[in-house]
């Protein structure tokens, strides 16, 4: 019996005689874990071929020393390393490039510079073609969007969800930095690289003193994000880990967690890759893009607002500029709602 193609666009045929692929993926740490199940269903398809990623230092710091589909991570030159960064990649030529970073006005003459034999990726219409491509739109599940570019490439879908190895070293830095802190755990992130997509930090205070006697609470951040953690948990029985995690040990303390609650955001991403339940705050449209699929292990809090809370701009439409205010947009999403449904994962 042969098994069906789950891939959600055509599949192509797969490149012959690939031994090395570059996927080009830049942005934060959400953006890498979208691309993930793609990468996986490239690993899957090309199993003798070395895949490397071409990402930032936080993609490294992420999978470097880990097990999973991506051999290496070069990092994404600046303009003064540039010519260097293209000249090793003819020296040491790719077979296949993968674009996976946005609509391509960029990025598609970036991976075409690389001199891939194939080169797939999106287009959002004003782009440079590559070999194979697939049109873009802004509002389209991320892991779906990558996954038709994977299936271009001639990779059925293996995953459709991102996952990462957690590792002893993981939960060995891990377990020293909750050294203390009352199990079950509940780990909470208040940031996001938007800001209208961070739920207010009452909020976040509301729900951290809801759990009191039923959990011990972290709350995690950069080190740029510290005086919002220090804001958060100022006088709650809550730990600020804000700058102390290293990569390995925001990765064991997510994984060491009954329930993550957060926004839209990398660390949240994390967490559902790392196998933790998840109690979220989106944008109704960032649901669209970045929500998870599953509801069995992830509640999703999802606030309607269409329109800018100071100017009335609609916010929903993608030809026209946003508006410069950065006041949250998920503002409405109630605590007792998001504060229930934590409550309710504790076991």
């Amino acid at each position: 019996m042969s098994v069906p193609d789950l891939s959600p666009g055509p599949l192509c045929a797969p490149v012959p005689d690939v031994r090395r692929i570059a996927v080009l993926r830049g942005g934060g740490l959400g953006d890498l874990l979208f691309a993930m199940p793609a990468i996986q269903s490239l690993a899957a398809t090309y199993t003798d071929a070395e895949i490397v990623l071409l990402g930032t230092p936080q993609h490294r710091a992420l999978l470097d020393n880990r097990p999973g589909p991506v051999s290496s991570v070069a990092v994404l030159p600046t303009s003064e390393s540039e010519d260097r960064f293209f000249a090793a990649a003819r020296e040491n030529p790719y077979d296949l490039a993968v674009q996976m970073h946005g609509g391509g006005r960029w990025s598609n003459p970036f991976v075409r510079r690389l001199g891939a034999r194939c080169a797939v990726g999106p287009n959002a219409g004003d782009s440079v073609e590559l070999d194979r491509s697939a049109p873009f739109r802004y509002y389209h599940n991320e892991m779906v969007r990558w996954l038709e570019v994977a299936a271009l490439a001639g990779a059925p879908t293996a995953a459709l969800e991102p996952s990462i190895t957690v590792t002893e070293a993981d939960l060995a830095e891990a377990e020293t930095a909750l050294r203390g802190v009352p199990l079950p755990l509940v780990t909470v992130h208040p940031g996001a690289t938007d800001p209208r997509r961070r739920w207010p930090t009452r909020c976040f205070r509301e729900m951290i003193s809801g759990l009191a006697g039923h959990a011990g609470v972290v709350v995690i951040g950069t080190d740029a994000e510290r005086d919002l953690v220090e804001e958060i948990t100022d006088g709650l029985a809550a730990r600020s880990l804000a700058g102390r995690l290293s990569m390995p040990g925001l990765v064991g303390v997510l994984a060491s967690s009954a329930v993550v609650a957060a926004n839209d955001s990398g660390p949240r991403h994390l967490a559902q890759a790392v196998g933790a339940q998840t109690v979220s705050v989106y944008w109704m449209g960032n649901v669209i893009n970045a929500g998870p699929l599953g509801r069995v292990r992830h509640d999703v809090h999802i606030s309607w607002t269409v329109r800018c809370p100071v100017c009335g701009a609609d916010c929903t439409r993608q030809d026209i500029s946003r508006c410069e205010h950065d006041v949250s947009f998920v503002e409405d999403v109630p605590v007792r709602d998001v504060l229930a449904d934590v409550l309710a994962r504790l076991p």
